[in-house]
């Protein structure tokens, strides 16, 4: 086959035999697929607001306070996640999404409990062994409620629940942490003395029980695009025959795979210390930086996703197999100088400016990234597939991603107030070689993308 990222179809898409048809109750999994994403999201970025009142209350270091939101969040997600995957790919997936929803959503709540950096750090793994289904059997279901064309709009109306999400932990969680504020100590009883920042993990983790429950409601979707395999299409495949399919197709996932772990780690880095960089750099109160932060995320981030899967889309229609790949290629590279510039701005506003251009480029790549991923994996595999994707966009972007600045901070410049320089520093290395593998795999993808037109 010769290497091309196009293909000999005409420009225009009509469903294969086997795809799904786009209907009404697509698009309202869709709507509690993003519910429980902003959850999600909400639940595990509070604690990035939270840093400094939990850094003075527990007198704990940069470098420990990165572990405890990165690292103990996906400490054991690799345990959990490949067993999970496995039964996303055969069992009902409405369910096991359901019961990980509680899971996380409970564990967030029991953070505000705790009374110790280790304690609080257990907390922090319960939550992530919580979240570790919820990928993939997310991106299982709506891979088999979408006809592949329109999945990166499917994903992008998702990863609306992602960008709310992000932003109202910032955005209400700084109203609501100045509210608890006026009130705390707390009397709790046999949990002793609680501050305004438990208690704010405690009242943002209750509400996602409510959206488990409402997972009932979702119908759960035929499962479209099997391989023919020694497996029946009710058993999910051998570990070993996921592993030789990856390896065969490595050219395609391995730069896609490590690619997107070194973007998150830009995305979930900065996320981490951003509030960190306008308290010391700037002198803002933490209720500020909820709203300014959170206003831009709120802003932004749903026009940069829909703007990425009409990009994907519209290059799609141009008979280009290699559109989803493409639209994360442009998007890293534009948004590498921004990230690099913003810490560095003499004056807030425009850091802020800066921020909000960094983020539109970033938040193209959610709905194209997820679709790439989907369309070249056969669906016995999707779920498996998409759990070692995550683990290692956990693990890289998530795990070390607050990390990497944290000890840039601490060691190479030693001093908390150099956090811009220690932000910028690492944009400079990370973003580019994570430009450069989407480009080594742009082609190889586009070969994938064609040979998944054969399976059923």
């Amino acid at each position: 086959m010769t290497e091309t990222t196009g293909d000999a179809r005409a420009p225009g898409h009509s469903a294969a035999p086997d795809e799904p048809v786009e209907t009404p109750r697509a698009w309202y999994a869709v709507f509690i697929f993003s519910l429980a994403l902003m959850m999600n999201f909400v639940d595990r970025g509070i604690i990035n607001l939270l840093v400094e009142p939990i850094k003075q209350d527990l007198q704990v270091s940069d470098t420990e306070i990165s572990l405890l939101v990165g690292f103990a969040f996906v400490l054991f997600q690799i345990f959990v996640g490949l067993p999970l995957a496995r039964l996303v790919d055969t069992k009902s997936r409405r369910l096991i999404l359901g019961l990980s929803i509680a899971g996380w959503s409970g564990m967030t709540a029991v953070c505000g409990l705790t009374q110790t950096y280790w304690q609080l750090f257990l907390a922090r793994i319960g939550s992530g062994i919580g979240e570790a289904a919820n990928g993939p059997a997310t991106f299982s279901m709506l891979s088999d409620l979408f006809p592949k064309h329109r999945l990166p709009r499917a994903i992008a109306v998702m990863q609306l629940g992602f960008a709310s999400g992000q932003g109202l932990s910032l955005l209400l969680g700084g109203v609501l942490f100045a509210w608890l504020s006026m009130y705390a100590p707390y009397q709790a009883g046999v949990f002793g003395e609680l501050k305004a920042w438990q208690m704010t993990f405690i009242v943002i983790g209750l509400p996602g029980l409510l959206i488990a429950l409402l997972m009932a409601t979702v119908r759960e979707p035929k499962r479209h695009g099997q391989i023919k395999s020694a497996a029946g299409a009710s058993e999910a495949l051998p570990v070993r025959e996921v592993a030789r399919f990856l390896h065969a197709n490595g050219r395609t996932y391995y730069p896609l795979f490590i690619g997107m772990g070194l973007k998150t780690v830009l995305s979930f880095g900065y996320g981490t210390w951003i509030p960190a960089f306008y308290i010391r750099t700037f002198d803002w109160s933490l209720a500020k930086v909820g709203w300014v932060q959170g206003g831009i995320m709120l802003l932004v981030w749903p026009v940069a996703l829909f703007c990425g899967s009409f990009l994907a889309e519209h290059w799609a229609k141009k008979g280009r197999d290699d559109a989803n790949m493409r639209v994360v290629l442009f998007a890293t590279w534009a948004a590498v100088p921004f990230s690099i510039l913003y810490p560095l701005m003499p004056v807030d506003w425009l850091a802020a400016v800066m921020v909000g251009v960094f983020y539109f480029f970033a938040m193209m790549v959610p709905g194209p990234q997820n679709a790439a991923m989907q369309v070249v994996s056969p669906n016995q595999m999707r779920g498996q597939v998409m759990a070692l994707y995550l683990f290692v966009f956990n693990i890289i972007g998530f795990g070390l991603g607050p990390t990497v600045v944290a000890l840039f901070t601490d060691v190479v410049f030693g001093d908390p107030a150099d956090l811009k320089y220690a932000m910028a520093l690492a944009a400079s290395i990370i973003g580019p070689i994570a430009g450069l593998l989407f480009w080594y795999g742009l082609k190889p993808y586009a070969r994938s993308v064609a040979r998944a037109r054969e399976w059923s």
